[in-house]
């Protein structure tokens, strides 16, 4: 072992190849706390030291790479001021610059999510072989943030400037194929053959069949466009950007400003522009309300999974009362999310209208590669229309979709209590209506809730639920 610690290791593996491994112990995933920068200060330290080695492999002990930086870290940077927060962005920017400098090549495992930071460090190194099954991404500006440790720099000069203007601007996701026509890696592989297909890769820049330094020099240089094409680049792209972001977002438009004045600057001039426009949008109203939603949405879901593991029953089985646009795109999420449904309606005509919302959502994952036809169709048999309660005392949960009417949702509810076990939840989708006065048609009020799916379901991370005074 040539280093060892809570959150990565530095380990020989046959020959003289070395693994670069990050393992956060007592956490589910990775990422760049204080903790794992200074570890990872050290690791470089003990490889810079140690003899003998031709390649770096970096990898990963959790099902993820890393998701990123710990937000939780730096959110009293807010209230400081720019010359505070630079800083924040310094240790780790050092790191990645050693990375990339190692006399040897490096290829990033890209197992699974590779965030932010995540990212960032794969793309100090010199290979990239990424899964069928991992993600990547710079989601910075969905924090009014931008990257802070060369995701700006590095980026545009390994895709381009337009593809990374998209990439960074937008926040978005990226799957392997998408990945891989862009040029952000050099392999895609299944799980099972992700590491073989890695060594591969790193093993030809240790012979010298892939130029690895030629790689280190464009990604170190000026972006190569004399002045006339990045005049007309980046207008064009600012005009887009700009427009698609709104006057209320700064972020994605400080990442254009960012990359175009860092345009002719080497390595560590570029670094220094970053970090002035990161420190900038981090103090800004935006990226502070932007994080507090960020981190509010992980102590809810935090909380949630705490709740799940103290329920006495799971819920496997759920129906929907009401077909039609809402009713449809509560039955598509319970299916995609594994748990089959009944979707009940009056007519055919409105468990036809619900089924054509689910198939829509569906064949829109399939059109963007996210699904295969054949799961779409599992994922719609796991939906069962019907106009009947037949098959309704297996449920778990009952949801009421129906016309926001206070006494056609009485009938309702009162008819399906009846078909439902007695421990089973019914809730009613309402948005306006008392939860204690839906309640007073029912036998076992306790049982009954209100769960508010905004709408378009799909789209909308949020559900209220409202308790009744008898619930």
């Amino acid at each position: 072992m040539i280093y060892q610690s809570d959150a990565l290791s530095v380990k020989r593996l046959d020959g003289d190849i070395a693994e670069l491994n990050f393992d956060r112990q007592g956490e589910s995933v990775n990422k760049f706390d204080q903790q794992t920068v200074t570890n990872l200060t050290e690791a470089l330290d003990a490889l810079e030291a140690e003899s003998g080695i031709r390649g770096l492999l970096v990898t990963s002990g959790k099902p993820v790479f890393i998701v990123g930086a710990d937000i939780t870290e730096f959110t009293s940077l807010f209230g400081a001021g720019k010359d505070e927060i630079k800083p924040f962005t310094g240790i780790n920017n050092a790191n990645f610059n050693r990375l990339q400098n190692l006399p040897y090549p490096s290829c990033a495992v890209i197992n699974g999510a590779a965030m932010g930071g995540g990212l960032e460090i794969c793309l100090a190194c010199d290979f990239r072989v990424m899964s069928t099954a991992a993600v990547i991404g710079l989601p910075e500006t969905k924090l009014g943030i931008l990257p802070g440790w060369g995701g700006t720099v590095r980026l545009p000069r390994i895709l381009g400037v337009d593809e990374a203007v998209m990439w960074i601007a937008t926040g978005a996701e990226k799957r392997a194929d998408d990945a891989l026509k862009a040029g952000a890696v050099d392999a895609v592989a299944g799980p099972e053959q992700l590491r073989e297909v890695a060594l591969a890769t790193l093993q030809g820049g240790v012979d010298g069949k892939l130029d690895y330094c030629i790689r280190r020099e464009a990604k170190s240089s000026p972006l190569p466009l004399n002045d006339t094409e990045a005049m007309m680049a980046f207008f064009t792209i600012k005009s887009m950007v700009a427009q698609q972001a709104g006057k209320n977002y700064p972020a994605p438009v400080k990442v254009v400003d960012v990359i175009e004045k860092a345009r002719g600057m080497g390595l560590d001039d570029a670094l220094e522009v970053e970090a002035e426009g990161f420190a900038e949008l981090a103090t800004t109203p935006v990226a502070a309300a932007l994080v507090g939603v960020f981190l509010s949405d992980q102590l809810l879901g935090k909380k949630a999974r705490e709740w799940e593991k103290k329920a006495d029953k799971k819920i496997e089985r759920a129906a929907v009362l009401g077909a039609g646009i809402m009713g449809g795109g509560i039955a598509y999420q319970s299916a995609l999310k594994g748990t089959p449904i009944k979707m009940k309606d009056i007519a055919q005509a409105g468990l036809d209208l619900g089924l054509s919302e689910a198939n829509k959502l569906l064949a829109k994952r399939v059109d963007r590669g996210r699904m295969s036809a054949s799961q779409m169709g599992e994922i719609l048999n796991a939906i069962d229309p019907t106009l009947t309660y037949a098959g309704f005392e297996d449920v778990d949960i009952v949801v009421e979709a129906v016309v926001e009417n206070p006494k056609v949702k009485h009938a309702v509810l009162a008819e399906a209590e009846k078909h439902i076990d007695k421990d089973a939840v019914l809730a009613s989708n309402t948005s306006t209506i008392s939860i204690t006065y839906l309640a007073e048609a029912l036998e076992r009020p306790e049982n009954f809730c209100g769960m508010h799916f905004f709408n378009p379901v799909h789209a909308m991370p949020l559900v209220e639920v409202i308790r009744g005074e008898k619930s």
